[in-house]
Formats: structure tokens, C-alpha cells, sequence
């Protein structure tokens, strides 16, 4: 009798236990609230669905916590939480499952460390009698499941209101919306982390509430809930209005116009005048070929009466030889790896296959196409020299996608990107687009890495998923690919790159081109596309991507656009109202002149050449090959460091050391006294003071001087009298020096 009563329990306790783990796992309807906290064990708790948004808005798995690449004391998780797997293996098994206590949740160490009752370097993250902390007692009291029984998938998120105009010191409010496969939906707005791109115009807080900044402006706010981001748009206009119709009549020479006008419309700023020809000769020559105008250049084109000069003066500057040097140049930057590294006669070969582009007009898809599928020997293809330098599938599809789409992918490299939709599985299969590029040869030895390499396309060559060990098939970002087994699988990205429907090519080249004219791009950084960094005109840079395209990708019709337009034009000088503007291109943005081009101006208003190791003679500073070659100069104006990996970054900014080498350096006050240079040669000359002085202000500001200084530096010649010479070196010297001379205006 004892045992068959014994039985009867046994069964008894079973089919209750079974009742209760059906009961537990029931889904819940996911658009629905957690219930209240004496219920809340009662209710199914989803580790993805309902842990995992707690660790990250409380910032667990943040990249300053646990989910930095080692952890933080022991305790790892995924980044931002887009490896569920790994973060539920982290919190109810590793360390034998100590991080949970099933018969006692209140004391497991996961809730004890996250309310500060045990000691924890991260302080207090939840609040014991919270929400959040109800929701993980719960989840640990009924086993920490990885899964519920038909568990939903979370699908998409979406903010209710995306644009916002605010006045100044005003406030609104985000409402993020979560939604899922059951067809249910959830306002995760707490729960969502928020970021303004730009605090001191528009500031958020944890719970999505805005507040505006006193100065109009502009920015945008990114929302991130589980690795979906979304992006809203805050403008603060000026309160006083423009006056009715104020940009009806404005000149408008092309589309830039319009665009550029409409966005200032809607904020209520007033563009700056329009330049003088002195000031547009000047920016347009550093601009379009490195270099300033000679002093019959300017005078020749101040003088001339023809309404249509710009324009023709611009058609010309496109066909001269230093248009070459000046842009391919700037793509060496992007390109150039260290000799050191891969062997001085490639590096070599790579700046003149660089410069040929140029010299020859070739398209932008073409340069991309010669470049991405290039094949041969770096003795004799300089393009090869990219999978010279770049040894693994990897580190080409970094470069790839960042010089050629604006696709920073570097993080989904380890993990999903913390800022854009990547994955780790999307960047290994874009970078399976180069797992059958072969190698023979002599490798690298660096430092000196001599021998010659040939690249050619392999029959072999896998790229695995790291953690999956999944071997993956070329994917783009988006879209789709004709990929033949047969085919180089570097064709028929490019093919995908070049398409119409790809916008990511031609905009990223449109904005690379955008900064380097008006001082700064669309979007800043310049190669980082993404919607977390909104452009600053959307609708332009669409527009100028269109007509990239359909000028057959020509980059010489596209820097005849941008500078003929009267938005290039515009004054620097800033009024009233866009004084604060650094977005919108109200005015033109004074920026330092490149290094190179500086350089180029020293020579030529002082009538001397550089001497440059490993250059011909009376070689341009825009014609270096690597940055190796030693130039003082160069250095202090922001070159690149040699010792860093293409694509570099140039600092833009002025610094006092730039200051004190113009006015202390040796070599440009020697450059100034040389025997051969202007000053001796103006005052050998029969020229008068003040032709003297017409020139110099020709040559060295590209306009002529006004009454003021012209009086004034014409007493300075005719009181040294036949000293004039050391009169003319000292004026020349306090020219170069005066921030006219450095920057552009």
C-alpha cells in the first residue's frame, strides 16, 4: 500500500509540473506590457525579447563594459547584444552557471552585481523593486530559457515622428515602436538608447525627451533598440522670418542653386553675397589645379569684360597639366601604402599608374574597375600594388568599401555594427569577393620588400564566417550579383558597385569632391555613408550623385557643376543670420590651403623650385610619389604620417606651428632672398614702387591692392631708395605671412 501511494504522488507530481512548465511557457503577446510586479512570475519572460533590451539600455553590453572585446572582469558579452546565443552561454552557463541562481534569483550574482548589493565597477544599473529587475527575477525563477515555446521575432522598429523643427531652448518627445513577426507591437521607448550627433544644438536624454539648444541649428538623433536603428531629424529654424520671397529672385546658374536655396528657405538664412572675381580667380585656381594664379594670370582675368569669363576660365583650368598632379594627388592619400612595406619600385608604380588615370580622363567606374580587378605584376601594373599591400580578403573589402561606397565595415569585422545594419556575416561575404586573389612571388620582408609579385585570379580561395566556420559565397551589401564559377567574382562586384541602383558609389565620390571644394562634404566624415550620419542636404547630394552618373561618371563635368554655381561663388564673408551655419553652405567655408598646394603657392610667389630627394628637379610638391620623401614643410601642413595605412586623413586644422614655421623658418626666408627669386629680380628692375607693389599683390593675394595699401607699401620701396631690394624681401615676407596668404577665402 505505501508504494502504490508513493506511485500515485509520483504521477500526481509529475502532470503538476508538467501543468506548470506548460503555463510558464506560454507566449505572451508581445505588444503587451509586463503585468504588474506581483504577477510579473507569472508571465513568460523572453531572454531576447525581454532580458536582452534590459542589458542593453542599462548599457551591460555596452563597448565600456561587459561588452568590450575581453569583457570586464570575466564577464563577457556580445557587443550592443547581436550574438544572443553567446550572451545567454555568458550569463547561465560559463563560469558553471554561478552567474544565476534558479531557487533563489533575488541572490544571484547577475542581480546582486547589477543593483550594487555586491560591490560592482559599473555601479548601480537597476533599481531593486524596478520593472527591470522584476522581469529578471522572473526569467531566472523560471529556468533562464533561451526560448519560449513560438517565441516571436523582433522585426523591425520605427519612430512615430522622425522630423522635428523646434524653437530654440524648445522640447519634444521620441516614441520608438518595436515590432514583431506575430503581428504584435510594443513601445520599447525607455528602453531604447538615444544619441545626438550634436549636443550643443539638440541634447536627449535616456528616455527619448529633446531638448533644443539657444542657437538655431541643426542635427540628428539616433535611436538604437537590439541592434535596429533609426534616425531622427531635429532642425531649430531662426525665429526671425526672411523677408517675403527673398530667394525668388536670386541668380541661380544650375540645380545646386535650387537645392541649396530651398534648405536655407526652410531655415531661414540669408546666403552671403556673391564673391569678387579676385576672390573666385583665387579659389578656383587652388580648387580646380593646386596652384595660384601668376600675376599676368590675374591681371589678364580681372580685366577682362566678358560676362561669360568664369566660365571659360574654368574650361581651361580643367585642361592643364597640373589638373594630373593636383587631383591624383589627393587619391595617393587614399591609396599609397609604404614603400617600406611593399618595396619602393611598386609603390613607385602605383603613383604613376595613379597619375596616368588622370592624365587620360578616365572615369571614375573605370578607375574603380582597373583598379578592384586589377591582375598582373607590380613591375608592370601598378594597381596590383593594392593586393600587394592588402594580404587578406579582409583588409580589401575594408579599403573597398570604404573608398568606393562610403561603408565604414571595419566593425562588422568582430561583430555587428554598433552604428548601421552590417553584419559579421555581411561583411565576410562582401569580402569572399576577393578569396580567389592569388599570390607569386617574393612576399613582403619588410623593411625592405624589393622583389616582384604577381597577382592573378585562383581557382581556391574560401572565406569563413569566424564564428560559424561557414564557408560564405560573394554577397554585396544589398541587392544581388551575377556570379559565374568561372568568373573573376571581383567583376561582378564592380559590376554591382557601377550599377545606377547602387547610389553609394557615385555619392560617395560626389561628396569626397563637395568637401574638397566648398570646405566641407554633405556628410563628414566624407567615406562614411550611413544613416546614423544624415547628409546635410539629402536631396542635393541625390541630385549630384544623379548627374555623376549620367555624365558617364566623368569627375572633370563635375567640378565644372559645383564651381559655376552660385552657391561655389558665395562670399566667405558671413551676415546676420548664417554666421552660426556650418552645414548648409550659406557662405563659402574658409579652410587652410592642402599642404601641397601651399607649397606650390610659396614657389610661386617667391620665383623659386623645392628640391625634393628622390624627384627630378624642379619637381611640384603635388608630384612626391610617398610621403617618405623628407619635407619640413609638407609635415607642418597636415601631410599624412608615412607610417600610417592608406586611406589617411590630412588634420585640416591651423596650429601654431604652422604659424611660427612661416615666420622663423630658414628655408623660407632663404627661398625669399634667393638671387634668382621675385624680390631680386623686382628690385634689378626699372619697375616703379608702385608696380612694384601691383605685382607682389597680384602674385602673392591674386588681386590688386587697395588705395590704403597701395600708399602704404609704395612708401615702404621708395624710403629704402637703392636699398629697395631688403624693402621688397620684408614686404614679400609679411605678405606670406598674413592669413590671406594661408587661407582661402
Amino acid at each position: 500500500m505505501p508504494d502504490r501511494l508513493e506511485s500515485r504522488l509520483s504521477n500526481r507530481r509529475a502532470v503538476l509540473s508538467a501543468l506548470i512548465l506548460v503555463a510558464l511557457c506560454a507566449p505572451r503577446a508581445a505588444g503587451t506590457e509586463l503585468p504588474a510586479k506581483q504577477d510579473s512570475a507569472n508571465a513568460a519572460v523572453s531572454f531576447e525579447l525581454d532580458v536582452q533590451p534590459i542589458l542593453a539600455a542599462h548599457g551591460c553590453n555596452a563597448g565600456a563594459c561587459h561588452g568590450k572585446q575581453r569583457g570586464q572582469n570575466g564577464f563577457q558579452l556580445s557587443l550592443l547584444g547581436f550574438d544572443s546565443d553567446f550572451d545567454h552561454d555568458a550569463i547561465a552557463r560559463q563560469a558553471r552557471g554561478r552567474r544565476l541562481s534558479i531557487t533563489a534569483p533575488e541572490s544571484s550574482l547577475l542581480i546582486q552585481k547589477a543593483t550594487a548589493e555586491l560591490p560592482h565597477g559599473g555601479g548601480r544599473k537597476i533599481e531593486v523593486d524596478s520593472d527591470a529587475y522584476h522581469t529578471l527575477v522572473s526569467w531566472i525563477r523560471q529556468g533562464a530559457p533561451r526560448r519560449l515555446a513560438d517565441e516571436p521575432v523582433l522585426e523591425s522598429v520605427e519612430l512615430k515622428q522622425t522630423d522635428f523643427a523646434l524653437p530654440p531652448s524648445g522640447t519634444a518627445g521620441l516614441s520608438t515602436v518595436a515590432y514583431y513577426s506575430d503581428g504584435t507591437t510594443r513601445d520599447v521607448t525607455k528602453m531604447t538608447s538615444y544619441l545626438s550627433n550634436d549636443a550643443a544644438i539638440v541634447q536627449v536624454d535616456s528616455e527619448g525627451r529633446l531638448k533644443a539648444g539657444p542657437v538655431p541649428g541643426e542635427t540628428a538623433v539616433m535611436a538604437r533598440y537590439m541592434n535596429h536603428i533609426r534616425v531622427a531629424n531635429v532642425s531649430i529654424p531662426r525665429t526671425e522670418a526672411l523677408p517675403d520671397g527673398f530667394y525668388d529672385d536670386r541668380p541661380r546658374a544650375n540645380f545646386i542653386d535650387d537645392l541649396v536655396y530651398d534648405k536655407l528657405s526652410q531655415l531661414q538664412i540669408r546666403v552671403s553675397e556673391p564673391a569678387s572675381d579676385a576672390v573666385f580667380l583665387r579659389r578656383v585656381y587652388t580648387d580646380v589645379i593646386g596652384r595660384l594664379p601668376s600675376a599676368a594670370e590675374a591681371e589678364q582675368f580681372l580685366d577682362r569684360q566678358d560676362s561669360n569669363k568664369r566660365g571659360q576660365l574654368v574650361d581651361q583650368l580643367l585642361e592643364q597639366p597640373e589638373y594630373v598632379d593636383h587631383w591624383a594627388n589627393q587619391w595617393a592619400d587614399l591609396l599609397r601604402p609604404n614603400p617600406y612595406r611593399v618595396g619602393i619600385k611598386a609603390v613607385l608604380n602605383y603613383d604613376n599608374w595613379i597619375r596616368q588615370q588622370f592624365r587620360e580622363n578616365v572615369s571614375h567606374d573605370e578607375f574603380a574597375r582597373r583598379l578592384i580587378t586589377a591582375k598582373g605584376s607590380t613591375w608592370h601594373n601598378g594597381a596590383v600594388t593594392l593586393f600587394r599591400d592588402r594580404r587578406s580578403p579582409d583588409e580589401v573589402a575594408t579599403l573597398v568599401s570604404q573608398l568606393f561606397l562610403g561603408v565604414r565595415l571595419d566593425c562588422a569585422k568582430c561583430h555587428h555594427h554598433p552604428f548601421e545594419k552590417w553584419s559579421q556575416h555581411d561583411f565576410y561575404s562582401f569580402a569572399a569577393f576577393f578569396g580567389k586573389v592569388g599570390r607569386k612571388g617574393t612576399g613582403l620582408s619588410p623593411p625592405i620588400s624589393g622583389g616582384e609579385e604577381i597577382v592573378y585570379v585562383s581557382t581556391k580561395g574560401d572565406v569563413r564566417h569566424p564564428v560559424t566556420e561557414e564557408v560564405l559565397e560573394p554577397a554585396p551589401l544589398f541587392g544581388t550579383v551575377d556570379l559565374a564559377a568561372d568568373d573573376d567574382p571581383r567583376e561582378a562586384l564592380v559590376d554591382w558597385m557601377v550599377s545606377p541602383e547602387n547610389d553609394y558609389f557615385a555619392q560617395v565620390q560626389v561628396n569626397r569632391i563637395w568637401a574638397q571644394l566648398m570646405g566641407r562634404g554633405f556628410v563628414d566624415p566624407v567615406d562614411d555613408l550611413r544613416s546614423t550620419n544624415p547628409p546635410s542636404n539629402p536631396a542635393l547630394l541625390d541630385a549630384l550623385g544623379k548627374h555623376f552618373q549620367q555624365s558617364g561618371y566623368d569627375q572633370k563635368q563635375l567640378i565644372k557643376t559645383i564651381v559655376l554655381s552660385n552657391v561655389y561663388s558665395a562670399s566667405s564673408t558671413p551676415n546676420e543670420s548664417n554666421a552660426g551655419d556650418r552645414l548648409n553652405h550659406s557662405r563659402h567655408y574658409r579652410h587652410r590651403l592642402r599642404a601641397e598646394v601651399l607649397a606650390e603657392a610659396v614657389a610661386n610667389a617667391t620665383e623659386t623650385t623645392e628640391s625634393f630627394s628622390a624627384l627630378a628637379p624642379e619637381s611640384r610638391s603635388n608630384q612626391v610619389w610617398t610621403h617618405r620623401i623628407g619635407s619640413v614643410f609638407l609635415d607642418t601642413f597636415g601631410r599624412p604620417d608615412p607610417n600610417k595605412d592608406p586611406p589617411c586623413e590630412r588634420i585640416e586644422d591651423s596650429s601654431v606651428t604652422q604659424t611660427l614655421h612661416l615666420m622663423n623658418s630658414r628655408e623660407l626666408d632663404g627661398r625669399i632672398r634667393n638671387d634668382s627669386g621675385r624680390a631680386a629680380r623686382l628690385a634689378a628692375s626699372k619697375l616703379s614702387a608702385a608696380e612694384i607693389v601691383t605685382e607682389l599683390y597680384l602674385a602673392i593675394f591674386s588681386r590688386r591692392p587697395t588705395a590704403e595699401e597701395q600708399r602704404y607699401c609704395e612708401s615702404l620701396i621708395t624710403a629704402a631708395g637703392e636699398q629697395r631690394r631688403g624693402a621688397i624681401e620684408d614686404l614679400m615676407w609679411a605678405m606670406m605671412n598674413a592669413p590671406e596668404f594661408i587661407i582661402q577665402n
